[in-house]
């Protein structure tokens, strides 16, 4: 596929999601209930068909987070107790996937900022942890070693670009909401609506901010033709020019 065909597929892709994003999240303004179970399962293939058409590489780690994040988002809608430690089976999955491929990409060669970002974010999950605990019962080490990877992944995220750290952030926010409805904690005006806006804007920021930091780490290899035979250099992944997400 030319670079045009995969910026044109990649556009398409995205605003396929965009409305499809929007629709979901109408459905859930508006309590089609119907319609929110139809559009849920379709978000995270098209992010991943969009991230698979943007790069001519894409790290295998981001499309199997996206893979396991579906899996959960599909089985968190059956809304049994095994179904959803299932469905959060299946989102730990997505977060190891996502911190093994931070790491690689090298999130933690900074040792202080690592240290600083990983300070705070475990400062923000034993509070947050410590708060919820009378409320979860049976829950209560399911979600904290979920918790756990949650936050590993918004450390790691933090250490790659902006777009990944803002992601990371938001994924936590999402969750936490999630677990707020599971302590039974009073719920926001437009719960809902926020745990998937969240969720959705963090996930986009994951992924995009993965491919710039892949093509940063990658530079177009200089004009080899006066150099030495045989000297070898890394071949580019090329991305196409940034999209941005509608509205944001």
């Amino acid at each position: 596929m030319t670079i045009i065909r995969r910026l044109r597929s990649a556009h398409g892709l995205l605003g396929t999601l965009a409305a499809t994003s929007a629709t979901h999240l109408g459905a859930i303004a508006t309590g089609a209930n119907t319609l929110r179970l139809a559009t849920k399962p379709a978000l995270m293939p098209l992010l991943a068909a969009h991230t698979l058409a943007r790069a001519e590489r894409t790290p295998r780690l981001l499309t199997s987070a996206l893979v396991a994040s579906t899996g959960g988002d599909v089985l968190l809608q059956v809304g049994n107790d095994t179904a959803f430690l299932a469905g959060m089976g299946s989102f730990a999955a997505a977060h190891v996937c996502y911190v093994t491929m931070f790491v690689k990409q090298g999130a933690l060669n900074d040792r202080r900022r690592t240290v600083l970002i990983a300070g705070a974010y475990a400062a923000a999950w034993a509070t947050m942890v410590s708060q919820l605990w009378p409320g979860l019962g049976e829950l209560r080490i399911p979600v904290a070693v979920y918790s756990l990877l949650l936050a590993s992944t918004a450390v790691t995220s933090a250490g790659l670009n902006w777009r990944t750290g803002l992601g990371g952030a938001l994924f936590l926010l999402s969750d936490s909401l999630i677990a707020t409805q599971l302590a039974g904690w009073r719920e926001l005006p437009g719960h809902e609506f926020w745990i998937m806006a969240t969720y959705i804007a963090a996930q986009y920021l994951l992924a995009v901010g993965t491919l710039h930091a892949q093509a940063a780490d990658s530079p177009e290899p200089a004009d080899t033709a006066g150099t030495t035979k045989g000297t070898p250099y890394r071949a580019r992944t090329r991305l196409s020019a940034p999209v941005h997400f509608p509205g944001r």
